[in-house]
């Protein structure tokens, strides 16, 4: 700051310092001119240096003017590369843009397809599955019906097999005719009544002893023996006896004869671990069978004791239909089985496809961020593109080189 008088001269202001460079001028030049004027009559050849200074001066303010003006085509030169950098960089997050967008359809449209198909395909395997269940079913009611009415045609023969009885005492007088009869009476009985593979006939268990047969059942309460053998002759004693002393004995011999029959299939095809607790003793006639039970209940009370139940032909029929419905029962436990373990693996890809879902949410969500972040980092490359494309240059003028007065020689 200068203070001359009530003027008062700001020197950064640019006006001022021009004017006062101005002023040093051209004080110099008349100082200048006051001394060629001075020295003419000296010597002529002052002149000389004050024109070169002269002339070097106007070079100067010519430089000035053409700096000024490259100055000016370097700040256009500026704002029209800074207007195609925003131009381009707007293509170029628009390109992105599509492509993300175009890349997030694809997948979505992927995932989609793939979960469609692998609901079908799982309501498939269930339909099949819920398919065959069903026809097995009406398979197996069938097979019911067509036992229940040959337990019917079984119970219309048995008035036959009453009036037959004489006949039958005739075959069954030998022992190995007798057993040959029972085995075969059993077996077909047990064929009609059960499936194949749910029987086996002379099974020979742990102990050695040959079961006539061997029934599969599912634990409990396990396998189960049926024996076809049965002591005729106390039979044929008690019916032949004519008075009470030879009724008598026959009456003991046959509580013994059957005694002792019960407990040697209680000891032979009772099998703890390997057969059920229990046993069937069948009888292949039905005389013998209704002898026991109207005459000899201790003996059937026994048999329930050693646990050796006592079966006719019609009443072994009714006890093979419920167990046939008890291995029915068990294949459907297991058909159940195998339904509940699809039910977990269709549980499982459900859970899978949850899964995935949460996934591609978390992808659409990072996605999404990245939208955004772009977006973000385009609007500010934006404003900041505005912000250089309104950007004021003021134009300020370069001082003056230092000039140095040339002293004049001395006269």
């Amino acid at each position: 700051m200068i203070q001359i008088g009530d003027l008062t001269l700001d020197l950064n202001d640019p006006v001022v310092l021009v004017a006062l460079i101005g002023g040093a001028v051209a004080l110099l030049i008349v100082i200048l001119l006051i001394a060629a004027l001075r020295a003419a009559g000296r010597s002529a050849k002052a002149v000389a240096p004050l024109g070169q200074q002269l002339g070097y001066l106007g070079q100067h303010v010519q430089g000035l003017a053409q700096g000024q003006e490259g100055l000016r085509a370097s700040l256009q030169m500026v704002s029209d590369t800074s207007t195609n950098g925003q131009a381009q960089l707007a293509q170029t997050v628009e390109q992105r843009l599509a492509a993300v967008q175009q890349q997030m359809q694809d997948r979505l449209a992927d995932n989609a397809m793939r979960a469609q198909r692998g609901m079908t395909e799982m309501q498939e395997r269930m339909k099949e599955t819920l398919h065959g269940s069903s026809k097995q079913t009406t398979t197996s009611l069938t097979q019911l019906q067509e036992r229940l009415a040959a337990i019917d045609k079984a119970q219309d023969n048995i008035t036959k097999l009453s009036g037959d009885v004489l006949g039958l005492q005739d075959i069954l007088s030998n022992k190995q005719t007798r057993g040959a009869f029972g085995e075969i009476q059993l077996r077909d009985i047990v064929s009609k009544a059960l499936p194949s593979d749910s029987y086996a006939l002379q099974h020979t268990l742990s102990n050695g002893k040959r079961a006539d047969c061997l029934i599969h059942l599912p634990n409990p309460p396990g396998p189960i023996v049926i024996d076809s053998k049965f002591p005729l002759e106390a039979y044929e004693a008690l019916r032949a006896a004519k008075d009470d002393h030879a009724i008598k004995q026959a009456v003991a011999q046959m509580k013994v004869a059957v005694k002792k029959h019960i407990n040697d299939i209680s000891d032979k095809y009772i099998i703890d671990g390997e057969t059920a607790d229990g046993a069937l003793m069948f009888l292949p006639s039905e005389a013998v069978y209704a002898e026991l039970h109207a005459n000899f209940p201790e003996l059937v009370r026994a048999g329930f004791d050693a646990r050796v139940w006592i079966v006719s032909p019609t009443t072994c029929m009714a006890t093979l239909n419920t167990m046939r419905a008890i291995l029915k029962d068990a294949r459907m436990r297991e058909q159940a089985g195998e339904i509940r373990k699809m039910l977990r693996n269709l549980h499982r890809d459900v859970e899978l496809v949850v899964e995935r879902a949460g996934k591609l949410e978390t992808h659409f969500d990072q996605a999404r961020r990245d939208v955004e972040g772009i977006s973000t980092a385009a609007e500010r490359a934006g404003k900041r593109a505005a912000r250089l494309d309104n950007f004021d240059f003021e134009e300020v003028e370069a001082p003056a080189p230092n000039v140095v007065p040339i002293q004049a020689p001395e006269a």
